[in-house]
């Protein structure tokens, strides 16, 4: 059986307009990111969405209820969060190796690996609720990127960006227990 899982990017942050590491670390959305916010949920204004979920990132939740104008209850999850920086949470983003694979372990952060690895339990198990058919959840760019990359290399999607907002539409296969990238939806911001 098929369903639909819905995994969006937050709206803009202060630290994104900063040019900030946020990983760990939270930042208010901007007035440009509760817009797009509310942009984003025009898209889901006829999508029968029966349950909802964010990172616990105050980013990602003040997102959701946003798009949701309270009109589905949510549940914040851990297993959502973007990755974690360590020592780098907040610095500037011109501090960032290219090499982010294991680099953030030495100094108090995650790997890459350990983001797929949660991502996609934390993914899985919502979908495997029986009553979850229509899902949407907030989290972050990295964590989107990073649990994409389970399913498919992220090159095309990358070459095209991860906008704030940015939202990736799957199909999940109980069956299979994997999901399929369907779309990529980029609300269109004035």
């Amino acid at each position: 059986m098929k369903k639909t899982f819905y995994l969006m990017r937050h709206g803009q942050t202060l630290f994104n307009v900063r040019k900030k590491i946020q990983g760990a670390c939270d930042s208010p959305l901007t007035e440009a990111g509760i817009q797009q916010a509310k942009i984003a949920g025009d898209y889901f204004k006829n999508i029968p969405l029966d349950h909802a979920y964010s990172s616990t990132s105050e980013r990602s939740s003040d997102t959701l209820e946003l798009v949701l104008q309270n009109s589905l209850p949510y549940t914040r999850l851990k297993g959502l969060k973007e990755m974690n920086f360590g020592m780098f949470e907040g610095e500037s983003e011109d501090l960032n190796p290219s090499d982010k694979s294991t680099f953030f372990l030495n100094y108090g952060g995650e790997s890459r690996e350990q983001v797929r690895k949660r991502m996609t339990a934390t993914c899985t198990e919502i979908m495997e609720k029986e009553d979850h058919q229509e899902v949407l959840a907030v989290s972050h760019a990295g964590a989107c990127l990073h649990f994409l990359s389970v399913w498919q290399d992220p090159s095309d999607v990358l070459r095209k960006g991860v906008t704030n907002c940015c939202i990736f539409k799957y199909s999940y296969d109980a069956n299979q227990k994997s999901f399929e990238l369907v779309d990529v939806i980029r609300p269109n911001f004035k």
